[in-house]
């Protein structure tokens, strides 16, 4: 029986489909009796994602818009904690990607006020998951995540809006859904796990997520080329965003993630050089990282027609970094400092963490 798990399953409401934001944006406000909604937005994806917000234009609420910086800071969250305050907002809604909806959720967090959420892409699963990945107005990582217990009152978005988004975020989030799978097997078969009801359900989840991007990534990736929402689009986006976060929010920390993500923030954290990479490409080559580290090679080998698919990165060659042995040695102490890189059924250690950074390279070679 485990003592420790915490279920935050999702957003309260959801739905995706051609009109939705219109069709029950309004329901929402209405049902939370909002009045003073504050909308906080970036750039290009907010004016794509206007024409399918007609409600902006009621005359039922009165509308503050805020762009925000572009990072999920904690500078980011005291400006709106700011407008928050002083504009007497009673519900905030945020329309862009995965840093916007973190910021978005950790901010009504600290503010205590509902919000939701309206993604207009499919890059990961932020809008679904009651955690913000912290990072400095440079783009650099904190290292850090922010959890909190509440989750967005509602996600709600419109496959004619993601899909005129740039590719690669939709690529970049199929390589870091298909993680949840990698992540977490090697940890769910550990002692009695499957067992636990909602952490078994967490691992089946995860297993199709993996299962239908093995199947239809290549034909969804070539219908959002052509513009053509289809169903494969349509299933794959939707499993991006919404049901890859149901993996964590079922199973918690048992079926989140685990060496993966955690190079991912190392790399966020250390490597400057590395901020240009989407979060999705850096987790997918943290996945190669974690089946060397595992000793899963098959795995590996299994995963690399997909990656051809994706694009991905196979090794730091391809992400086009080089680590210093000090670097290193940074990124080694923090990701053995990471409590969840030790729920795998092996024994961490940090030359072991290290020695699989080289035995990848090799690998790739």
């Amino acid at each position: 029986m485990l003592q420790d798990l915490k279920v935050k399953v999702g957003p309260q409401f959801y739905t995706y489909h051609q009109g939705a934001i219109d069709e029950f944006v309004p329901d929402l406000l209405e049902e939370y009796k909002a009045k003073n909604v504050l909308i906080v937005h970036g750039t290009i994806s907010f004016d794509k994602a206007k024409k399918f917000m007609h409600f902006i234009e009621s005359d039922a609420y009165h509308f503050v818009f805020h762009q925000y910086t572009g990072e999920c800071s904690y500078y980011g969250a005291d400006l709106i904690k700011k407008i928050v305050e002083e504009r007497s907002i009673d519900f905030v809604i945020g329309v862009g990607g995965g840093k916007l909806s973190d910021l978005v959720g950790y901010s009504c967090h600290v503010c205590n006020v509902p919000f939701g959420l309206i993604p207009t892409l499919a890059s990961n699963c932020a809008p679904w998951t009651p955690l913000s990945v912290m990072y400095e107005e440079n783009g650099m990582s904190t290292g850090g995540t922010e959890h909190f217990k509440r989750q967005a009152a509602f996600l709600i978005t419109d496959p004619y809006l993601v899909i005129d988004s740039p590719i690669r975020y939709f690529k970049a989030g199929l390589a870091d859904t298909i993680a949840k799978w990698y992540e977490c097997k090697s940890v769910l078969m550990h002692g009695d796990l499957m067992q636990e009801p909602f952490v078994n359900a967490a691992g089946t989840v995860a297993k199709y997520c993996n299962d239908m991007i093995q199947a239809h990534a290549e034909k969804a990736i070539q219908d959002m080329e052509q513009m053509k929402v289809t169903n494969e689009f349509v299933r794959l986006s939707e499993i991006v965003f919404a049901l890859a976060g149901l993996c964590g929010g079922l199973g918690d920390r048992y079926a989140r993630n685990a060496a993966a993500h955690a190079m991912h923030d190392a790399l966020a954290k250390y490597v400057p050089a590395a901020h240009k990479y989407l979060h999705g490409e850096k987790v997918a080559y943290g996945i190669l990282y974690q089946m060397a580290l595992e000793g899963h090679w098959k795995d590996i080998d299994d995963l690399l027609p997909l990656y051809d698919v994706l694009g991905m990165p196979k090794s730091l060659s391809d992400l086009n970094l080089s680590l210093d042995g000090k670097t290193l040695d940074l990124i080694v102490a923090f990701i053995d400092s990471k409590p969840k890189v030790h729920l795998l059924p092996m024994d961490v250690t940090q030359e072991k963490l290290k020695k699989a950074v080289y035995d990848l390279e090799k690998y790739m070679k």
